[in-house]
């Protein structure tokens, strides 16, 4: 006997896992392939279009299949969720920054000010000004509800704590790169703030529904205004720590930290975990340090993988491996991809635009899943629309593009090159990227449509800086925009596209300029007394 059953699923919906139990079961396949009873199954992957999935069980001598049919596409992208944070106020920029994974959404507010410290402390106290704070929330079937308030544990004025965030299950790791210690390593002195701007990172675990700090990072050679926390990227027990404003001239891997001849040049530094302690595994330096380069503004792990960017980096090359030494491309940007075998890093591909233009900000936005890197390019200039087309014309100016490359062994090659359906003159296409598997987010904060919702009117410029969100999804190499998304409470200067994550089936949208006062899920929207509050938008 079989039982057959449709299920529509959304384009973000890239695969599936089942979890079997029932007293008098013995045993249980899908496809055919035995499983394990009370425990979830590896993931099935999804496609776009149907997909079959059959789920046996048997008890006994009894035996039932069920057939589950998905149809990845079929389901409407929807916003089921608008966040606010629980103590919104005037220039909190709550959703500066955002990471989902799985059921659980941080958010970044890194202008907010109590002078509370840790976890789930006072909110109402605005004694520490700019000291910023992170709201963790999660998901319990479709209703999303706030689960903590973080602070930093040495809080301090003017901090930024929440300017990045990433979160890999229970982990959590929050930049704040403005802090001020001069402690260097893990777990020093917190107190000593005598080395302004340099900057630091903080680790926070959840057991059960209780979060507490694990870890107090700083770098190895923390120097004034290094901005060290500034991008944070969370793979398991891996961290890889931004600081786009330390100045040691050296290159490559674990070279001279002590050399600051090179202001500005930006370095990354990779801790690890091993049970509840965090070590500094590797000091990174691009492989054409420079002044102003700014790398490690972005910066993204995934499995044994890095992708650093530094969008100030000023070469001409273009494609994979160019020459470096080539400085007539002032913040054309560019991004380095660095490996990891065993304990040891090294630089596998140094990556630019198709297209390299002078002061296009190419790798101002990195993400990294698997085999495949989206790079972001938010200045860039060219008026061409949709997948592949034209990169010569640069009629319109900061409009933005992202470029998507992929990995075979050890080569890299430029796969896409992406615009919006919709480009216009300063719209920011690409400050911020997302990429899951084969669907990809892109962020474009000034777009200006006054559109609402899904797939709306695109043409409509009458909401300046209001911001839009694209999601492009894969079918083997081809790329194809399938959904435009709006607040559903479209504002100027609202900023929608800030920050965005995906993650399993859901998609996260800041919009940090966003001015409602309300607080918590899905309160009132039309209240604009809170200038720049911030608000982060969840679709499913």
């Amino acid at each position: 006997m079989e039982e057959r059953q449709t299920i529509a699923g959304s384009i973000v919906l890239q695969d599936v896992s089942f979890a079997i139990s029932g007293s008098a079961l013995t045993r249980a396949s899908i496809d055919d392939v035995p499983v394990r009873l009370g425990e979830a199954s590896p993931r099935v992957t999804l496609p776009l279009g149907t997909t079959s999935i059959s789920v046996s069980l048997s008890a006994g001598a009894l035996a039932k299949r069920y057939l589950f049919v998905f149809h990845r596409g079929a389901a409407v992208l929807q916003q089921l969720a608008y966040g606010k944070a629980s103590n919104p106020d005037v220039s909190d920029g709550f959703g500066i920054s955002v990471s989902l994974s799985g059921d659980t959404l941080a958010v970044g507010a890194h202008h907010e000010a109590s002078a509370a410290t840790g976890v789930n402390g006072n909110q109402a106290d605005n004694t520490a000004f700019d000291s910023g704070a992170v709201y963790v929330f999660v998901r319990s079937g479709a209703s999303w509800t706030q689960q903590a308030y973080l602070k930093a544990s040495n809080t301090g004025s003017n901090d930024l704590f929440g300017y990045s965030v990433s979160l890999s299950g229970d982990t959590l790791a929050v930049g704040a790169h403005r802090e001020s210690s001069a402690a260097t390593g893990a777990n020093g002195n917190q107190a000593d703030n005598s080395a302004g701007a340099s900057g630091a990172v903080y680790v926070f675990v959840r057991s059960g529904a209780s979060w507490t700090q694990q870890a107090y990072l700083k770098a190895s050679n923390t120097g004034v205004g290094d901005s060290f926390g500034q991008a944070v990227s969370l793979a398991g027990d891996a961290l890889a720590v931004g600081a786009p404003n330390e100045a040691s001239a050296a290159t490559g891997v674990n070279g001279n930290q002590a050399d600051n001849s090179a202001n500005a040049s930006g370095a990354v530094y990779v801790f690890v975990r091993s049970g509840p302690s965090w070590t500094q595994q590797v000091y990174l330096k691009a492989s054409n340090t420079g002044v102003s380069d700014g790398f490690g503004t972005s910066v993204s792990l995934s499995g044994d993988a890095l992708a650093v960017s530094a969008y100030g980096e000023d070469s001409a090359a273009t494609g994979v491996n160019g020459s470096q030494a080539n400085n007539s491309a002032a913040d054309s940007g560019a991004v380095y991809v660095f490996v990891r075998s065993g304990p040891s890093w090294t630089q596998q591909a140094y990556l630019k635009a198709s297209n390299t233009g002078v002061s296009d900000f190419f790798a101002y936005s990195v993400s990294l899943s698997g085999d495949t890197l989206a790079v972001g390019a938010p200045r860039e200039s060219s008026a061409a629309t949709g997948v592949n087309g034209n990169q010569a014309d640069n009629s319109a100016g900061d409009s933005g593009a992202v470029y998507v490359f992929v990995r075979s062994g050890a080569s890299w090659t430029q796969q896409a090159y992406l615009k919006a359906s919709n480009t216009g003159v300063g719209d920011s296409f690409g400050q911020a990227v997302s990429l899951a598997g084969d669907a990809l987010a892109v962020g474009a904060p000034n777009e200006a449509s006054a559109a609402t919702g899904v797939n709306g009117n695109q043409a409509d410029n009458s909401a300046n800086a209001s911001g839009a969100v694209y999601v492009f999804v894969r079918s083997g190499p081809s790329w194809t925009q399938q959904v435009y998304l709006k607040a559903s409470n479209t504002g100027v200067s609202d900023g929608f596209g800030t920050s965005v994550s995906l993650s399993g089936d859901a998609l996260a949208i800041s919009a940090y300029g966003e001015d409602s006062a309300a607080t918590g899920i899905n309160g009132n929207q039309a209240d604009n007394s809170a200038p720049s509050a911030g608000a982060v938008y969840l679709f499913h």
